[in-house]
């Protein structure tokens, strides 16, 4: 038995896929990890108990496999942060609701997270007058942004009470902060020339 491999294999399976992309959970390989580790905790258990009063041969053994348990714990941790990680940034680029196929990609815990932390930035961002932190990562160079339809939406109505009617192929010049969360979600295209 190769201790480890399982739990590296997570992290291989990550590493692979792209930083700007999330994987579907692997919770079957998550789960074999977990009764890999049980059983190495298990034996380590069992042959420290029947030792105690006899020689120390078990000793190599059971550090062998205490090494194998805290890799497996590493690797482990290691794919779950990341995981939370590249969900909170995704959850920054394309606002509280993120692409189905991302959705889909969550494990029901990392679900309830996402659901959690976007309360509570909701409730942080209201403290701040109406401020929102998610529209922009970078000072903006100018107020308003060319943007092309890439297909109809219906009316907008802006923070002045204009509405503007999105319609595929039509081109409007939009306040940045009216078109970003549109263009993160594919409706809108930023014409730059």
């Amino acid at each position: 038995m190769m201790f480890g491999e399982k739990a590296f294999e997570l992290v291989r399976e990550l590493h692979a896929s792209g930083a700007d992309t999330l994987p579907l959970y692997n919770g079957e390989v998550v789960r074999q990890v977990l009764d890999e580790m049980k059983v190495l905790y298990e034996r380590n258990q069992r042959d420290v108990n029947s030792s105690m009063n006899e020689d120390s041969g078990y000793l190599a053994t059971v550090h062998l496999r205490h090494a194998a348990l805290e890799r497996n714990k590493r690797c482990l941790l290691a794919y779950l942060v990341n995981r939370l990680n590249r969900i909170r940034d995704l959850r920054w680029d394309f606002g509280s609701v993120l692409p189905k196929e991302v959705a889909e990609s969550l494990c029901d815990q990392e679900a309830h997270w996402l659901n959690n932390y976007n309360k509570h930035l909701a409730t942080y961002m209201r403290g701040l007058d109406g401020i929102d932190l998610t529209q922009e990562h970078r000072p903006p160079k100018t107020l308003c942004l060319q943007v092309r339809c890439l297909q109809d939406y219906g009316l907008l109505e802006l923070e002045d009470g204009e509405q503007v009617l999105l319609k595929k192929d039509t081109t409007h010049l939009l306040p940045r902060s009216e078109c970003l969360l549109l263009i993160r979600q594919g409706v809108l295209e930023h014409i730059t020339h």
